[in-house]
């Protein structure tokens, strides 16, 4: 019996791209249908991450026009990660789940070989591009250090792999039990273990609208995704500390030798210089820690990670 797939799509002012979205998922279903790749029942799930246009209005049109389509609402603007999330695990009833953006930058037809990977016992398939030649210079050289720097910081990721992937049933029932409300599911879903592959595709332009995702938005989800998976930059305070004490344990020897070899010289620059850097140094450490204790409160205090207002379905 072919499995049933959900398509999970979150969406935050998307209402210039979503009927063009809507018309090639809905043939690309009917093509998996008629070769009995998937189930009869299969659909396309959109959540609705707050939007201030008219995105919720065009998925609810879309509910009401085909069976295929469905909707939840978000109580208001949660973020990508979230409402993601929300979308994750509110496609219980399916078999494959399978999560991309709204824009059609993703090759929808590379679905076709996540769901052959998956008929060949994989639980996790993730949707890579090799090709980033529709991205700017500075995006692209910035995506290659940050996928370095995650690297070096310890964090298991797949180069060049947004949200584009396949979870079979299985899989997903094993990453609702990560429960932290710091998310970055990029980093989180290798950590589900099972069976991983990759397929490959060229990723395309946007087909309309702009991008969410501004310089200062995508630091903050760089750095959320280094300090929400590793604990390097904690153990970076350790070692700042460690080379301050030796440089001043070799200070203190140089001036105990200049004091008996009467060699000794007044100013200013070795008491100012010495107190401005370990004032600076001491003020990256403490914002470095509070940074992690910042998470700490936000996981500690349990708020719900989403909120539901409507659900279609």
């Amino acid at each position: 019996m072919p499995p049933r797939l959900a398509i999970v799509i979150p969406c935050y002012n998307e209402e210039e791209v979503l009927p063009e979205t809507s018309k090639r998922l809905k043939v690309l279903l009917d093509d998996y249908i008629g070769k009995q790749l998937i189930a009869t029942n299969s659909y396309v799930l959109f959540t609705d991450d707050g939007s201030k246009d008219r995105t919720w209005e065009q998925i609810a049109r879309l509910y009401s026009s085909h069976q295929y389509f469905k909707g939840l609402k978000l109580s208001r603007n949660f973020g990508h990660q979230n409402a993601l999330l929300a979308g994750l695990f509110h496609a219980d009833d399916a078999d494959i789940i399978i999560s991309i953006d709204a824009d059609l930058q993703d090759d929808l037809n590379a679905m076709e070989e996540m769901i052959q990977a998956y008929l060949k016992g994989y639980d996790v398939v993730y949707g890579v591009r090799d090709d980033r030649s529709t991205d700017t210079r500075f995006k692209r050289n910035t995506a290659l250090a940050f996928y370095k720097l995650l690297s070096v910081m310890g964090v298991e990721s797949v180069y060049n792999h947004a949200d584009y992937r396949l979870l079979s049933r299985r899989a997903m029932d094993a990453f609702k039990s990560f429960e932290e409300a710091n998310l970055y599911l990029r980093g989180m879903v290798p950590m589900i273990g099972f069976r991983q592959t990759s397929v490959y595709y060229k990723r395309g332009e946007r087909f309309a609208g702009e991008s969410k995702y501004n310089l200062r938005k995508m630091l903050s989800f760089a750095w959320n995704g280094i300090s929400s998976l590793s604990i390097k930059p904690l153990r970076f305070v350790t070692f700042c500390g460690f080379i301050i004490f030796a440089i001043t344990i070799l200070l203190s020897i140089y001036a105990l030798v200049a004091y008996m070899t009467h060699h000794t010289a007044t100013g200013w620059a070795s008491t100012v210089i010495p107190m401005y850097f370990l004032g600076g140094i001491q003020l990256l450490c403490i914002g470095l820690i509070g940074e992690y204790v910042a998470k700490m409160y936000k996981e500690v205090k349990h708020r719900p990670r989403f909120i539901i207002e409507e659900h279609l379905q």
